[in-house]
C-alpha cells in the first residue's frame, strides 16, 4: 500500500473539523484559527474562489525539501509520508526555500526552533495501521486515507460520473512527479492558488539536472580563464623584453646555464 489522501473540494463543508484533529493529536493551539499553515496548523482549511481549500503537506513521490536538505533531517520514509528527524535539523531553512508548495513552516518564537508540517499522524497513527487524525474526522468524506492507486482509481471515477461537477483533472497525479495528496475540484487549480500544472518533473530531477552540468561548465570556464591569463602573461613579458628588463631567453623559461647548454651543443 502506498499510503495517500484524497480531497474532494467539492464536498468540503469549512467546518476544520481535520483542522481540530489535527491540533489535538500534535498538541498544538487553536489559537490562529487554522486559517493558513503556520508553525502550530499542519492542516488549514481556506476560501478560495468560493471553495473550502484544505491545505497540508503533499508528501512527494521525489520531496523537494529532503532534497535540499544537507543533513537529512526530511526524509521520504519507506511507508510514503515525508518525516523530520528534528535531532539532525540545523536550521537552515533550506527545505522551506526548496518546496514548491510552500509547506514548511517554522517555529521563531522557540529558544531551539523547529520546522513543523504535516507527517501524516505517522507516528501516532499511521504506523499503529491506523488512519491520520484528519481524515478520520471529517463528517462529510470531503477527505479520504487509502491506497495511493485506489483513490486515483476514485476519482477518475468520480468525473467520469459526474462531469459537470468536476474540471478533469486529477491534482497530485503526475505534479512535482506525483504526490501523495490528491485534489478533485469544481474550479481550476490555478484560482485555487496552487502551484501551476504545466510542470511534472519531480523537483529534485530538475535541480539535479542544473547540478549535473556544473562541472563541464567549471571546466570550460577554467579553460578559458586559463586561456585569458596566458595571452595577459604573454603580452606582459613580451613588453619586458622590448624594454630591456628580461632576456628572450628568460622570456622562454631558459636560464643562463640552459642558454649555455644549448649554445654548446650547437
Amino acid at each position: 500500500m502506498k499510503p495517500a489522501i484524497l480531497t474532494d473540494l467539492t464536498k468540503c463543508a469549512g467546518c476544520k473539523a481535520c483542522v481540530w484533529a489535527c491540533k489535538e493529536i500534535n498538541g498544538n493551539s487553536r489559537d490562529d484559527g487554522g486559517v493558513h499553515l503556520t508553525a502550530t496548523t499542519f492542516t488549514a482549511v481556506e476560501q478560495r474562489a468560493g471553495l473550502n481549500v484544505r491545505r497540508q503537506c503533499m508528501h512527494c513521490n521525489e520531496p523537494a525539501c529532503a532534497s535540499a536538505c544537507p543533513v537529512g533531517a526530511l526524509y521520504k520514509s519507506s511507508a510514503g509520508p515525508v518525516l523530520y528527524d528534528e535531532d539532525k535539523c540545523i536550521g537552515c531553512r533550506y527545505c522551506m526555500i526548496a518546496c514548491q508548495f510552500q509547506i514548511p513552516t517554522y517555529e521563531w518564537s522557540k529558544q531551539v526552533p523547529r520546522v513543523q508540517k504535516c507527517i501524516m499522524c505517522f507516528d501516532k497513527k499511521l504506523s499503529k495501521g491506523q488512519q491520520p487524525a484528519c481524515t478520520g474526522a471529517c463528517p462529510t468524506g470531503a477527505t479520504k486515507f487509502g491506497d495511493r492507486d485506489a483513490l486515483i482509481k476514485e476519482a477518475q471515477e468520480r468525473i467520469a460520473k459526474s462531469p459537470g461537477r468536476y474540471i478533469d483533472h486529477i491534482y497530485g497525479v503526475k505534479e512535482a512527479g506525483g504526490t501523495s495528496v490528491l485534489y478533485l475540484s469544481s474550479v481550476p487549480f490555478a484560482e485555487l492558488g496552487f502551484t501551476p500544472t504545466e510542470k511534472s518533473e519531480a523537483y529534485p530531477q530538475l535541480t539535479w539536472a542544473v547540478l549535473s552540468k556544473l562541472p563541464n561548465a567549471v571546466s570550460v570556464a577554467a579553460v578559458g580563464l586559463g586561456g585569458l591569463w596566458w595571452i595577459f602573461n604573454r603580452k606582459d613579458t613580451l613588453e619586458k623584453v622590448r624594454r630591456g628588463e628580461i632576456t628572450l631567453d628568460e622570456a622562454m623559461g631558459k636560464t643562463p646555464s640552459t642558454s649555455k647548454k644549448e649554445g654548446d651543443r650547437k
